[in-house]
C-alpha cells in the first residue's frame, strides 16, 4: 500500500483543504453554546470526563513540547509544536468546562497547575517519556486514532458544550492522526536502521493498548488503522492484552510526576502572578 493511498483512505470523512495543525479556524467554537447543563445530565459525571480528557491533553502536549529544539528536521519540530498546541487548545478548554459544572468554579489554571499527579486521570501512555522520534510517532498514532474515535461521538453528546469541543477537535485530531501515520509508514518502509526503530516503538506502546480500551473501548476504529499503517509500512500488527490499572484511576507511572513538576513550577512558584 502506497502512502497516498494510506493519506486518503485515513482521510476519508475528513476532507477539508487544512493540512496543517493549528490551522482549523480561529473561531471561537463555544459562541452562542448555551452553557446550561441540559436536563438529566449527571453534572458530576460530565465535570470527571472533561478532567480526563483534558488531562490527557495536557500532559501530551507537554510531552510534544519537549519535542522544541530537539526534532530531526525544523518542519518537524514546528509540525510536532503545533500539534501539541491543538491538544493545549483542547485541554483549556475542557478544564473550563469542568470548572463551570463541577460546582467548584475552579479555572483551567487551577486544573493544570495546582493538582498533583495522584489527581490528574491521563491514561498512562501519555505521561511515558518520548525515547526517540520513531516512538513518539507510534505514540502519537495510537491516542490521535484513539481521540479522534471518542471525538467523534462525543460531538453528539446532549452536553451542547462538550459536543462543540469535541466537533472542533475532530478536525484536529484528523491531522494528527495523518501526520502520525504517514511518517510510520515512511519510517517503517524506510531504511533497516528506521524500520527496526520503529518496530521497535511499536512494542514499547503495544502494552499500554489495552489501558485505551478499557478507558474509552475504541478498539474497532484503533485497531482497523494500526492494521493499514503497518500493512503499509511492512510492520507486524502490535498484540495487545488487559492492561492492569489505569490512569483514569489516579494510577501513574514514575515518569508522570516529574513531569509535572517542570510544567507546574513557575505557577506553583509564584502562584498570584498577573502578566
Amino acid at each position: 500500500m502506497s502512502d497516498d493511498h494510506v493519506y486518503m483512505t485515513l482521510a476519508e470523512g475528513h476532507e477539508d483543504d487544512t493540512r496543517w495543525a493549528y490551522g482549523t479556524g480561529f473561531e471561537d467554537p463555544l459562541h452562542g453554546v448555551d452553557t446550561t447543563v441540559p436536563d438529566g445530565i449527571d453534572a458530576g459525571e460530565l465535570a470527571a470526563l472533561c478532567v480526563a480528557l483534558a488531562d490527557d491533553a495536557l500532559v501530551s502536549a507537554q510531552r510534544l513540547g519537549e519535542w522544541v529544539t530537539r526534532a530531526p528536521e525544523l518542519e518537524e519540530e514546528v509540525a510536532l509544536a503545533n500539534i501539541g498546541l491543538d491538544l493545549l487548545g483542547q485541554a483549556r478548554l475542557l478544564y473550563s468546562r469542568a470548572g463551570q459544572v463541577d460546582g467548584t468554579g475552579r479555572d483551567e489554571d487551577a486544573y493544570a497547575y495546582f493538582r498533583d499527579a495522584g489527581d490528574f486521570r491521563n491514561v498512562r501512555l501519555a505521561e511515558l517519556p518520548n525515547a526517540d522520534f520513531a516512538f513518539s510517532i507510534a505514540r502519537l498514532l495510537v491516542l490521535s486514532s484513539w481521540r479522534l474515535a471518542h471525538f467523534e461521538r462525543l460531538a453528539a453528546h446532549p452536553d451542547p458544550v462538550l459536543a462543540a469541543i469535541a466537533a472542533k477537535g475532530v478536525k484536529e485530531l484528523a491531522y494528527h492522526r495523518q501526520y502520525a501515520a504517514e511518517w510510520a509508514v515512511r519510517l517503517g518502509d524506510g531504511t533497516q536502521e528506521s524500520h527496526r526503530r520503529m518496530r521497535r516503538a511499536q512494542e514499547q506502546v503495544a502494552p499500554y493498548l489495552g489501558e485505551l480500551f478499557t478507558a474509552y473501548d475504541a478498539r474497532d476504529e484503533v485497531v482497523a488503522v494500526l492494521r493499514q499503517v503497518t500493512e503499509a509500512a511492512g510492520l507486524p500488527m502490535p498484540v495487545y492484552r488487559p492492561f492492569p490499572g489505569s490512569g483514569r484511576d489516579g494510577e501513574h507511572t514514575e515518569h508522570l510526576a516529574p513531569l509535572l513538576a517542570e510544567l507546574q513550577g513557575v505557577a506553583r512558584a509564584h502562584p498570584e502572578a498577573t502578566w
